[in-house]
């Protein structure tokens, strides 16, 4: 199908609402758009970071799932404590393939759950008594662990437990950092707000610890912040600042370490992967601090190489000869990448929606495949982030903003895009459509998708999805006739 006027892409999001109640309509009219390259702030054309209507299904996550599952639970050497019920814990437990280095349960714990297991008396009497007796219990079982964080679900907010007291407490008995996080799920809108909880816990209890200690530091000394190491990604990142002359001397919270976190205000430069998540953190390091902080993109050799100069421009002629060195490195290499898969990817059509950075970070790596991306929304974007979309898009394409299960079914039909990516919940519905999909919360248990070298694992698994000849045998199951099914089922 070819490209959608913008006419057309404004009939289409009508044609879309017509379904809603009234008042339904009204507000979710503000939160799809056309696309605009020339309005300078995105506030113009979408609303963004409010709250879900209930009973449109958002695909959104709550305050603990930005912070336990995102910011706090990959570093990987302390014990991550879900306060509350064990369901939360348990789903938000290795899901987002965080690797690390260590060994898991002696001095790593990513992959593990600790949980206070929340039952009814819990709810009656409080749990600060048995979040006191967990954290003891902790240290005798995993002696290694270099500290521990409390996540708080929603119970801890609404009976008042008094986490900061208890960890408090504790960390002195412990004699190691223990870091309560309010973080409950019912609080603000989605999970953003639980990455700037998360953020804020880092600034108050872990960054002021290592204030008049020394270090030795260099002029090349970064941190890499918001990489949470997704089948990789922060390794294959790492590999080309260290080529090109910098040293890395923190990373997190993928494969980070808290010791990592503390010695973050020393470096020169913070370099922010997922703006999303941790700005917060680096707009206060730049005002306590005075440490620069700049965004970067290393999805798809284009972006690699205008981040690595951009990163390169804040040093001297030796970095930035470094970065000019790497770029030549590897361009021969992508460009075997791309002849080799360009011709079988050329002219196809993306529809994303995902969160954090992904709706417009991956955008290049796609272009770089001659593929155009034909609509993209966030899941928890502020408008922020979607003024830094609407420059990578093509006019009259489609956002959407915290879009419904119904909204994001439809535009499908509509537009009819040759691949989509999303997340988890939305996979198995497009995949019954018949439509090729990639999960791009986790890539697919996949990747990585960061850097040169996950440019080439990308762009495989962009082939591999949407060229799989299993598509056009399918047809969602809602829409096969009685009389077919009863034959199937006969074979």
């Amino acid at each position: 199908m070819s490209a959608l006027t913008r006419e057309e892409t404004e009939a289409l999001i009508q044609e879309v609402l017509e379904v809603y109640p009234e008042k339904a309509k009204k507000d979710r009219e503000k939160h799809l758009a056309v696309n605009d390259q020339s309005i300078e702030q995105s506030k113009k054309c979408i609303t963004s970071n409010r709250k879900s209507l209930p009973g449109v299904m958002t695909i959104r996550g709550c305050a603990y799932a930005g912070s336990k599952g995102v910011v706090w639970g990959p570093i990987k050497d302390m014990i991550h404590i879900s306060h509350g019920p064990v369901g939360c814990g348990q789903y938000s437990r290795a899901g987002r393939r965080n690797y690390y280095v260590g060994t898991t349960g002696v001095n790593t714990f990513g992959t593990m759950n600790f949980t206070s297991d929340f039952q009814e008396k819990d709810i009656v009497f409080g749990g600060d008594k048995k979040l006191a007796k967990l954290i003891t219990e902790i240290e005798q079982l995993f002696p290694l662990n270099k500290g521990i964080s409390v996540q708080s679900e929603c119970p801890i907010g609404l009976i008042g437990d008094d986490i900061e007291a208890v960890s408090k407490k504790a960390a002195k008995e412990i004699d190691k950092p223990v870091v309560p996080v309010r973080c409950e799920g019912f609080r603000g809108v989605s999970q953003s707000l639980g990455h700037h909880i998360a953020n804020d816990a880092i600034r108050d209890w872990v960054l002021p610890r290592r204030e008049g200690k020394p270090f030795e530091g260099t002029p090349y000394d970064v941190a890499v912040i918001g990489d949470y190491n997704i089948g990789g990604d922060a390794w294959s990142s790492r590999i080309l600042l260290e080529e090109m002359g910098l040293r890395v001397v923190a990373q997190w919270s993928g494969d980070g370490t808290i010791a990592e976190m503390e010695k973050t205000p020393y470096v020169k430069v913070n370099l922010i992967h997922c703006y999303r998540s941790m700005n917060y953190i680096a707009r206060h390091m730049e005002e306590k601090y005075n440490i620069p902080w700049m965004e970067y993109n290393f999805f798809g050799p284009t972006k690699v190489a205008e981040s690595l100069r951009a990163i390169a421009a804040l040093f001297d002629d030796k970095i930035k000869e470094g970065a000019e060195r790497v770029i030549a490195k590897y361009q021969p290499l992508m460009q075997a990448v791309i002849d080799k898969y360009k011709p079988r990817l050329q002219g196809k059509r993306v529809m994303l929606y995902v969160g954090g950075l992904r709706p417009r970070h991956v955008i290049g790596a796609y272009e770089d495949l001659g593929m155009e991306v034909v609509g993209t929304g966030y899941e928890f974007g502020h408008n922020d982030d979607y003024d830094r979309t609407i420059k990578d898009m093509g006019n009259a394409t489609l956002l959407y903003d915290d879009v419904t299960g119904f909204e994001f079914e439809e535009f499908v039909k509509k537009v009819k895009p040759d691949l989509v990516g999303s997340g988890i919940k939305e996979k198995f519905i497009f995949q019954k459509m018949g439509v090729p999909f990639r999960q791009m919360h986790s890539w697919d248990y996949s990747g990585p998708y960061h850097g040169y070298d996950g440019f080439a694992i990308f762009a495989r698994d962009m082939d591999m999805t949407l060229n799989n000849p299993c598509w056009g045998k399918m047809q969602a199951p809602w829409l096969k006739k009685p009389e077919a099914e009863a034959e199937q089922k006969a074979a």
